[in-house]
């Protein structure tokens, strides 16, 4: 196996130290932050020693391509993007705090996540269907590294999928502005330019994007293996599940225990570097 370090930053010294626990053949530096040590065997002291440093590593086979996968799917909140949007457009509300919690305890397992949801939105009554836009525009921003994983992918032939328990209205917009093949979200109810305090239709929860992922990949004749799937929640573990490859990042512990990858310290880019 191969063995993957990568953080915001990695020193020669981490390198060597690495090298020397693992017992690797050779490194290779994949950049400043990144490194790819060859021949190497797990030891428990990597995974403590990579926490004190605030690294990345993961253990992947030599063999595996980027070119041998067909899909990407990638959740939105907290993972494409940096924000969790209705949080944000609940702190337009002032309702920020009462909204966020909510949200954490969806997050984290803790609640069901379409009631969840229902009760969140619900609080946005009557609410400006402005605060959607300013949300987009003055708050919304790419997770790094985010644009390089997407142009890679698009460069290297996979389809990509947005699935996302969020709202069309932000969905749409990145959908178009970063060229995204497809995507599945929920649809807030507006009238008369503001929110109703409901959600359209069946709510986009955690079997509705497990859902989604396997028509994708029936209706692309992709098999599961080559699948990559990338997401921060708990509502995001059974799409996780439908692919052959799944990577939490920057992701809460009941979504971290059950993806195949974790990446807490690098940008989305790092998914790069799981490959050869």
């Amino acid at each position: 196996m191969n063995l993957i370090a990568q953080g915001a930053s990695l020193a020669d010294a981490d390198v060597r130290h690495l090298a020397a626990l693992s017992g690797a053949q050779r490194s290779e530096r994949l950049g400043s932050a990144a490194c790819r040590l060859y021949g190497a065997q797990q030891n428990a002291e990597i995974a403590a020693y990579c926490a004190r440093a605030r690294l990345d590593f993961a253990f992947v086979p030599p063999e595996r391509r980027l070119a041998d996968m067909r899909l990407l799917a990638i959740d939105m909140d907290s993972t494409l993007i940096t924000i969790e949007c209705i949080d944000e457009v609940a702190d337009l509300a002032g309702l920020k705090p009462e909204v966020s919690a909510i949200t954490a305890a969806a997050m984290a397992g803790e609640l069901d996540y379409a009631q969840s949801l229902r009760r969140r939105v619900a609080l946005l009554r009557g609410l400006e269907e402005s605060a959607l836009t300013r949300v987009y525009e003055e708050r919304l921003q790419l997770s790094p590294g985010a644009e390089t994983l997407l142009a890679t992918a698009h460069g290297t032939g996979l389809k990509t999928l947005l699935v996302s328990g969020g709202f069309s209205f932000f969905t749409d917009r990145l959908k178009a502005r970063l060229g995204l093949d497809y995507g599945t979200s929920n649809t807030i109810e507006i009238e008369g330019g503001r929110l109703t305090g409901r959600v359209i239709g069946d709510i986009v929860d955690a079997e509705a994007k497990a859902a989604a992922l396997r028509a994708r990949r029936r209706e692309l004749g992709i098999a599961k293996h080559a699948v990559i799937a990338i997401g921060d929640g708990a509502n995001d573990v059974a799409m996780m599940a439908e692919a052959g490859m799944s990577i939490a990042y920057r992701a809460k512990p009941a979504t971290r225990g059950k993806a195949d990858y974790a990446l807490d310290y690098c940008g989305l880019d790092g998914v790069l570097n799981l490959f050869a």
